[in-house]
C-alpha cells in the first residue's frame, strides 16, 4: 500500500466520529445538570428560607 491510499483510508474512515459525538453529547448534557442542580437548589433554599420566615412572622403576630 501506498502512502497515499493509506492516507485516503483514513480520511474516509468514520468509524470513531460517533464515538466523539456521543462523548461530546454526554458532555454537554452532564454540564447542563450539574448547572441546573444547582439552580434547583438555591431555589429550594430560597423557598425553605421565605417560608421559614413567613411562619416565624405569623406565629410572631398571634
Amino acid at each position: 500500500m501506498t502512502m497515499t491510499t493509506l492516507l485516503q483510508r483514513f480520511l474516509k474512515d468514520e468509524t470513531g466520529a460517533t464515538a466523539i459525538e456521543y462523548g461530546l453529547i454526554v458532555a454537554v448534557l452532564s454540564l447542563a445538570i450539574v448547572g441546573g442542580v444547582g439552580q434547583a437548589a438555591n431555589a429550594l433554599k430560597w423557598l425553605f428560607s421565605d417560608t421559614n420566615s413567613q411562619l416565624a412572622n405569623a406565629f410572631a403576630q398571634h
